[in-house]
């Protein structure tokens, strides 16, 4: 159990590391490079380098490496070398595939359906590495059987949808990589409970790199996360509730991103293809950008606005991902009596 802690420990160092070595160079890289987008919630709009969650990325496929490394060469055996594997070339491709429409800019990226024939050839490791399991486990459903189509459709329709919802809350200073590490926290302590292997170890790396990250992206942000980071974390998460068979866990830490889809639905069925960004005031608040709420982050402008008289980014952010925070402890708790 003390080898996995330092394991785990000296892992995660590796992986915030890279990010606090990689990530300043990279902002000024960027910038001169032209790479930069709007902060649309500031009057003003500055300009911020774009894509940075590429280092979190290539920080956390460094500390997974050096997870199976530690084995390797402290103990003489091999860990997880086959999920290990699988899980950083879905980390690496999917990243890719972000970074690719972060390059050609804002809404001039990969159409849509560009994203979801791409995505489907990047989940094959998992899809491999769960090759002869057959059944998962839903809320309100229960064990349901699915044969072949498990590991052939269920297991890439799972990497598709979490990437691509991922990345629907966003739009604010911290908001992906705040909601990323949560995330992270919460499946590494789910795993823990449950006497997972490797997911804990898995998680708790990302966790490292994602608040290393926070120290450029928080408010005021130095550099956006870009979708190399969403789509990027997003698999990843998927990936690790696959892995560790947690799929009821797993959709339900993912509540919110469920919500936001039904909003962003409402928001079509309305005419009105959201944004998540607030209208930026003189006095440094933001206000909801519709009449009507289309997005998690709308309702939390709105909420944030009841509760402290303005709304502004800082505590947008932080009230999203504390009901974040409230549904993993509400898990977490539901676990320990052994309700999931």
């Amino acid at each position: 159990m003390w080898n996995a802690l330092v394991y785990t420990l000296v892992a995660g160092a590796a992986a915030a590391l890279t990010v606090v070595a990689l990530e300043p160079a990279w902002i000024r890289a960027a910038r001169d490079a032209g790479l930069v987008g709007r902060d649309m919630n500031k009057l003003g709009g500055r300009e911020v380098a774009e894509a940075g969650g590429i280092w979190v990325v290539v920080g956390a496929a460094f500390g997974l490496l050096i997870v199976e490394a530690l084995h390797r060469y402290l103990e003489g055996r091999l860990y997880m070398p086959a999920t290990l594997f699988a899980l950083i070339s879905l980390l690496l491709l999917s990243a890719l595939l972000g970074f690719i429409d972060d390059i050609l800019g804002w809404k001039k990226g990969l159409p849509p359906w560009q994203r979801v024939a791409f995505m489907a050839p990047i989940s094959l490791p998992l899809v491999v590495i769960k090759a002869g399991k057959s059944t998962l486990s839903l809320p309100l459903v229960g064990v349901v059987n699915l044969g072949l189509l498990y590991p052939l459709v269920a297991v890439p329709l799972g990497v598709l949808g979490a990437a691509n919802a991922f990345n629907m809350i966003a739009g604010l200073n911290g908001l992906e990589a705040g909601m990323g590490l949560t995330l992270m926290l919460y499946t590494a302590l789910y795993a823990k409970i449950k006497g997972v292997v490797f997911v804990p170890q898995a998680a708790a790396v990302m966790a490292a790199a994602l608040l290393a990250f926070l120290a450029y992206n928080w408010y005021p942000a130095r550099v956006f996360p870009g979708n190399a980071l969403t789509y990027g974390v997003g698999a990843y998460y998927a990936a690790l509730v696959i892995i560790g068979n947690m799929e009821k866990f797993g959709i339900a830490l993912f509540s919110l991103y469920f919500l936001e889809l039904l909003l962003f639905l409402r928001g079509l069925r309305h005419g009105v293809y959201k944004e998540n960004f607030g209208r930026p005031q003189p006095d440094g608040s933001i206000k909801p950008p519709y009449n009507k709420v289309y997005s998690i982050t709308h309702a939390a402008m709105v909420l944030a606005e009841k509760l402290f008289g303005k709304a502004t980014e800082r505590n947008t952010v932080a009230l999203i991902i504390l009901i974040e925070n409230i549904i993993g402890l509400a898990l977490i708790t539901a676990a320990l009596h052994g309700l999931i």
